[in-house]
């Protein structure tokens, strides 16, 4: 007979999220630490206000359709957050696309941003620029924005493939402070390299949830820690046994 250690685990992680879910619903929302990103993302804005130059954004590849489509979230959260901050301070922000259906909730965050800081005339569509949908294409796009606009500060959130060190290098090569931020562990080195500052896996999830505000987002992360805590109170438990001689959470454990 095989373990059930999967599906027990696969139901402390998915109870513990419904759990914090159902919480947040009745109006207990959970805290979550502050990313120290976050603050990297305020420094960079502020730099380019100082310095009278545009704020360059990038979501990456993923649609709202995909496996990845977490990242492509989380990313427009903190695009909504930069998209308030530069119209407070009255700098353009040029967002580059590569998936067109998200053109729609950009122009919508603009225009949210424009509101909340009284400043309607801050919305410019021409900063909202479509690449393409061909991965290297849509990575040269970028690349000619980078080098033509020089912008002050990049953000890089989202999900990226081969392209992340070219906008990396471009954005470096622009004089740009660069924030960068992924759950591709493929190219997360890429990012440590060329950038100042990156947001580690799940740091994503979690800035994109603390930014946005939304209870439920907030509620999931909430949810995954109580899970990680759960991974590591089994793991010192199973140090604890072993030591004693006892195998018997190991073959519990056993897939």
């Amino acid at each position: 007979m095989k373990s059930p250690s999967g599906f027990i685990t696969l139901l402390i992680l998915c109870g513990s999220v419904l759990y914090m879910i159902y919480r947040a619903r009745r109006g207990a929302k959970p805290e979550i630490r502050r990313v120290p990103g976050l603050d990297v993302i305020d420094e960079a804005i502020g730099r380019a206000t100082e310095m009278g130059r545009p704020v360059h954004f990038t979501k990456g590849l993923a649609s709202l359709y995909s496996s990845e489509s977490p990242q492509t979230i989380a990313g427009l959260s903190i695009l909504n957050y930069v998209a308030r901050k530069c119209a407070q301070n009255g700098i353009p922000l040029i967002t580059t696309i590569y998936v067109a259906e998200t053109i729609p909730l950009v122009i919508q965050i603009y225009r949210e941003a424009a509101a909340i800081a009284g400043a309607p005339e801050w919305v410019n569509e021409y900063n909202i620029r479509y690449m393409s949908s061909h991965r290297f294409t849509y990575a040269t796009g970028v690349q000619g924005v980078l080098q033509r606009e020089k912008p002050a500060a990049s953000f890089l959130m989202g999900y990226f493939m081969a392209e992340a060190l070219i906008f990396a290098e471009s954005g470096f090569l622009a004089g740009a402070i660069q924030v960068a931020g992924t759950a591709s562990t493929s190219q997360t080195p890429f990012f440590v390299a060329a950038c100042d500052y990156t947001l580690l896996g799940d740091e994503l999830f979690a800035a994109g949830a603390y930014l946005s505000g939304e209870p439920i987002q907030i509620a999931s992360i909430a949810g995954q820690d109580v899970g990680k805590y759960w991974a590591i109170i089994l793991l010192v438990v199973g140090l604890v046994l072993s030591a004693l001689g006892s195998n018997w959470l190991i073959n519990l454990l056993k897939v």
